[in-house]
């Protein structure tokens, strides 16, 4: 019997073990790529929030530049909140409520933008804020004829160029970065101002001019509707920078009655919880990949200890049950865990194999010597008979039909237990009455007793029913019955009894013969087994009469048992069920 395995041996320990380092390299692996992958998200969040925050500024400064007040602006703001899911606020610059996603909502500390399409803090004036220069549709189709021909002409010259609009309507021609030099102008004037550009030229020109003068400044003329400047031949000097102050300050004058007035923006969040960061430096990410490295080659390592432990003996076990063409050989593995009860069950059964290789020899010399004797007698008989040396008398025919009656008694026998091992043993079981098969039983071997002088007793307690084989349960009563008178001397007696207890039929063949010693007691069933090895087939039977009744018994889903004194007399139980086990 094979002894526990202490915990710290087992393979489930092991393994165990083995599988907590991979855990651990897997969750070393994904907190980092967890970590990784939340920064990226946090910074492609934060991406999308800058994103949306400008595209709210800057469409609603497109709004102020194109409108000369904020009417209207609320289904724009309304629009924006719903598309980028942020609470946008706009107020007047004194802090008077204009539109509002949330109105009543609480404002942050300070606003998150000015919209003021002058420029009047950034010094930018936005370019959508175009005024008197929007240029009539006339102006318009009359321009952009002008912007396409120098447009075709500059593609029949090989040299890439597109037409842009600007927000005054006036198209512009865009040359690509690199172009082969022009072989001919093409200069249509698109870029001349039209009527309505002239005259809004003409208006910021008198603006100009009272700046310039207020800061005694030289005057000068705004040719185009870039606003570039230049110096008046006559008056050349003064600061540049202060000359394009003026130039600025009266452009903001001229569009100030186009534009919305000056406003403050306040974006916020709506309520939620708040989003944990993950911020993984330059350090922190190599000291996660040296962990998890390390991690890993521990995981591999300990994998290949454990693996190789666990395989070297396999592969001796595996060797040892290849070399075995016939039987198992054992194998010197001591160990004291899976591997080694493993071990220790495969050299026993080399061990159960080499006993039964023995005992498969001695049953094939018992069956050898068991069919040679009569098939000698037969034998040496008709060769007497063939030589004229005995007649072919009544007598001898006799004798050859007694021994041909025990040799196909001994093949019977044989071809019993063969189909008992093979589980193809039929039985056509039904219901009986026991004592009447018993009875019949009794009477059969009743002549045998009387030539041995031993008396017959049938004792059947309530008459019992079960359902058996009748012929099969004949045989198995008959077999120990004929086993017990063999073993019972002259005046002895052999008794049957039969009963139930629960639901199990009991059968009791009980002699006075000569007992069964406890050294061979446990043999009684195998076959071809005599407690006197003097006897003969004559005298002590074919030694498989027992071995048939236990397979029978087992085949009806019962078992058979004996107890023996030595000198008193033997017993043997049989014990089956009364009712038939579905199969």
């Amino acid at each position: 019997m094979s002894r526990p395995v202490a915990p710290h041996r087992s393979l489930v320990v092991r393994l165990l073990g083995t599988s907590v380092l991979i855990v651990i390299l897997s969750v070393a692996t994904a907190a980092w790529l967890a970590a990784k992958t939340a920064t990226r998200a946090v910074q492609a969040e934060r991406g999308q929030s800058l994103a949306g925050d400008s595209r709210i500024y800057d469409t609603l400064l497109g709004f102020a530049a194109a409108h000369d007040s904020w009417n209207g602006v609320e289904l724009t703001v309304q629009h924006l909140g719903d598309e980028t899911g942020r609470q946008i606020t706009l107020t007047t610059a004194d802090g008077q409520p204009i539109a509002a996603t949330h109105p009543g909502g609480k404002l942050p500390g300070r606003p998150s933008a000015v919209l003021d399409p002058l420029g009047a803090t950034t010094g930018v004036i936005d370019p959508r804020a175009v005024g008197p220069y929007q240029l009539t549709e006339r102006d318009r189709s009359a321009q952009r004829a002008q912007a396409e021909k120098r447009l075709n002409c500059l593609h029949e010259q090989g040299i890439e160029a597109t037409v842009a609009e600007r927000p005054s309507g006036r198209s512009v021609v865009r040359l690509a970065e690199r172009n082969p030099r022009q072989r001919q102008n093409c200069s249509f004037r698109e870029d001349a101002p039209t009527q309505t550009e002239l005259a809004a030229l003409k208006e910021l020109s008198h603006g100009l001019g009272r700046c310039l003068t207020d800061r005694h400044l030289p005057q000068v003329d705004v040719y185009s509707v870039d606003f570039t400047w230049q110096y008046r031949p006559d008056n050349i000097g003064g600061s540049s920078q202060d000359i394009q102050d003026c130039v600025d300050r009266a452009r903001r004058d001229q569009l100030r009655p186009y534009v919305a007035p000056s406003a403050r923006l306040y974006l916020s969040s709506p309520a939620r919880p708040p989003t944990p960061v993950f911020e993984l430096s330059s350090a922190s990410t190599l000291r996660i990949a040296g962990a998890t490295a390390f991690v890993l080659l521990a995981a591999v390592t300990a994998t290949l200890v454990v693996g190789m432990r666990l395989v070297r003996p396999l592969r001796a076990l595996t060797t040892a049950a290849d070399r075995a063409v016939h039987r198992p050989a054992p194998v010197a593995i001591t160990r004291n865990d899976e591997i080694g009860r493993l071990a220790g069950a495969f050299n026993d059964l080399a061990a159960r194999s080499e006993r039964s290789e023995e005992q498969r020899r001695t049953m094939v010399n018992d069956i050898a010597h068991e069919l040679r004797s009569p098939l000698t007698n037969i034998r040496n008989w008709l060769t007497a008979g063939q030589d004229g040396l005995a007649e072919l008398d009544q007598d001898l025919v006799g004798l050859l039909l007694e021994e041909s009656g025990l040799l196909q008694h001994i093949i019977d026998d044989l071809a019993d237990l063969a189909d008992a091992d093979a589980g193809t043993l039929a039985l056509n079981r039904d219901s009986y009455f026991i004592a009447d098969l018993l009875v019949q039983v009794s009477e059969a071997h009743r002549g045998a007793a009387e030539r041995w002088e031993v008396s017959l007793g049938l004792d059947v307690t309530a008459d019992p029913e079960a359902a058996v084989d009748p012929a099969r349960f004949r045989q198995i009563v008959g077999n120990l019955l004929a086993n017990a008178i063999r073993h019972t001397p002259a005046g002895g007696r052999v008794d049957i009894r039969a009963r139930t207890e629960a639901d199990d039929l009991v059968v009791d063949v009980a002699d006075t013969g000569e007992g069964i010693a406890a050294t061979d007691l446990p043999h009684v069933f195998d076959r071809f087994w005599r407690a006197d090895k003097a006897r003969t087939p004559a005298t002590g039977g074919s030694g498989l009469g027992l071995s048939i009744a236990r397979k029978l018994v087992q085949a009806h889903g019962g078992d058979i048992t004996a107890a023996s004194t030595p000198g008193m007399g033997s017993t043997f139980t049989v014990r089956m069920p009364t009712r038939a086990t579905p199969e």
